[in-house]
């Protein structure tokens, strides 16, 4: 392989870790849900700095990620396989957009968008951590499938 492929190559992440930082997620999100103001919101631009994080910087940089790398993978081991890290990464991008947008309304008192956001990230969240289904990765490659090929 010559060094313009390794490259380009994608980064390889453990699917283990992605499910984890879900039902951190999750957990969050779901807080957000039940914190009264300003909490709520305090709370929420953390998780936005997190997906902002991982979608931007890259998922090795996400906390959620560090402390799956530090606290749990050291205990259970390496994984059978890795996985592609843009469809991740992607997802990332997708909660990231629904938790600012979550934010932005809770800020200027569009109260119920802000919760029907939140929802919305809470429902993907909850379905990568409980089934492992990422809805998320499921759009990028929807995207990749109908856009059209790069000459």
């Amino acid at each position: 392989m010559s060094a313009t492929q390794q490259q380009s190559a994608p980064t390889r992440v453990d699917p283990r870790g992605l499910r984890v930082a879900a039902g951190i997620t999750a957990v969050v999100v779901a807080l957000v849900l039940v914190l009264p103001s300003p909490a709520r919101e305090i709370l929420l631009a953390v998780q936005v700095a997190v997906f902002a994080t991982a979608a931007f910087a890259g998922l090795h940089r996400s906390p959620y990620s560090i402390f799956y790398k530090l606290v749990i993978r050291p205990r259970i081991g390496a994984p059978a396989e890795l996985e592609d890290s843009r469809p991740p990464r992607f997802a990332q991008l997708v909660g990231f957009t629904f938790t600012a947008v979550a934010l932005v309304a809770f800020l200027a008192g569009a109260t119920t968008v802000g919760l029907v956001a939140t929802a919305f990230a809470l429902i993907a969240a909850l379905l990568n951590a409980a089934i492992g289904l990422c809805l998320g990765c499921e759009l990028y490659l929807l995207l990749r499938r109908v856009s059209p090929a790069s000459a």
